[in-house]
């Protein structure tokens, strides 16, 4: 039996496969054994994994490299009925992985090649998770591609990696970018490319794949095809409305590069926005509040409005010391307009005041029938 690392030993189904005697596995142990069995690219940084390694896959399998991919998101183009969106399997040794560092597991895998996105707050503090970046590109036996633009993984000791980047200098730096609304264009070493999804931050993820797939030899030329046609990961950037009626996305963003990244980008769409904030796990608000204070502070436009849902609760013996209204009350005094709600059918009111919202939380997928109740009720105001 094997599962994950958030499920603790009172769970009923841990106990019953104890009390059959079932060998019981972690996912990241069942995970390390595959990451040795196989000619693994393992994607980490605390923003993009998913994006970035479902995108790699997206790319290896349109250059008929037929890739496995263990992921944590959703590819839409990978969905079907007996697929969610986030794994392949096919007849090559290649395997992708999105290599998470949340529980520390990361040390334990062995990689061939490692590409590694940036390193920011999440999970643990920025030096804690440095460390378990420095040991996992200490475990990688070929390759490592890292971000130059991220000042964080500079610091780390990391030698003889290939770099990419849309500021500082790099092996695979744009000689032009523009980032439109909801889509990128670059030139790369005299190559035009199209990017379907939008944001800095995706451009990056973008770059770092080409960077890959180009160490490895694969033409540039090849390249630029499949990735016009990359249409995302579910619930990173999800669009439900986009009209005269109003704009709705819906977005995974939870920590706050992550939600900064996806600010900034959405500020360019429309000149007033509310913006929905579910927090989840009381562990991680209690670490990243004075991240989230600070991002909402700086982002939130005066012609903006903030609504925190209450901080998601998924069961365990979590210490309940914070609240969203912790949050909400701090943002407030910065001048920035802002409020908790606890009713979902009290934020479809705000559908009066508002044409554009952006809906954002990590683990509930629930906060996309949210996003869908409003666009619904926009678009049929």
């Amino acid at each position: 039996a094997i599962f994950s690392t958030a499920v603790e030993e009172t769970n009923l189904d841990f106990i019953k496969a104890n009390s059959l005697n079932i060998p019981i596995m972690k996912r990241p142990e069942y995970l390390a054994c595959l990451v040795k069995e196989f000619n693994t690219i393992a994607i980490a940084g605390t923003s993009g994994k998913s994006t970035t390694s479902g995108m790699l896959a997206f790319l290896m399998r349109g250059l008929s490299l037929k890739p496995n991919f263990i992921g944590g998101g959703r590819v839409k183009q990978f969905i079907n009925k007996l697929n969610q969106g986030n794994f392949l399997k096919d007849s090559s040794d290649l395997l992708i992985i999105e290599a998470c560092e949340s529980d520390g597991s990361i040390v334990n895998y062995y990689p061939k090649s490692t590409i590694l996105l940036n390193l920011t707050l999440d999970h643990h503090t920025v030096e804690e998770t440095g460390k378990l970046f420095e040991r996992l590109i200490d475990n990688t036996s070929n390759k490592i591609i890292i971000n130059a633009d991220d000042d964080n993984l500079k610091a780390l000791n990391i030698k003889d990696a290939i770099t990419f980047s849309i500021n500082k200098p790099s092996d695979y730096k744009p000689s032009y970018f523009h980032c439109g609304l909801l889509n990128s264009h670059f030139i790369l070493k005299d190559t035009e490319f199209t990017l379907s999804i939008p944001g800095k931050y995706n451009l990056l993820n973008a770059l770092a794949c080409i960077a890959y797939l180009s160490e490895i030899g694969i033409s540039m030329n090849d390249i630029v095809p499949i990735l016009s046609t990359f249409q995302g990961i579910e619930r990173r950037f999800d669009i439900h409305l986009n009209s005269s009626k109003g704009f709705v996305i819906d977005d995974y963003a939870h920590n706050p590069h992550k939600i900064s990244s996806l600010m900034e980008t959405t500020s360019k769409v429309r000149d007033s926005t509310c913006y929905i904030f579910q927090p989840h796990g009381y562990g991680p608000t209690r670490l990243m509040r004075d991240g989230y204070i600070e991002v909402f502070t700086k982002y939130l436009r005066n012609s903006d409005h903030l609504i925190l849902l209450p901080i998601y609760y998924m069961g365990g013996s979590a210490v309940k010391d914070i609240s969203s209204e912790d949050i909400v009350n701090k943002v407030k005094s910065k001048g920035k307009s802002a409020e908790v709600i606890h009713l979902r059918e009290e934020v479809l009111k705000k559908c009066d005041d508002f044409k554009a919202f952006v809906v954002f939380g990590a683990r509930d997928d629930s906060l996309s029938d949210l996003a869908r109740m409003i666009a619904h009720r926009l678009s049929n105001d």
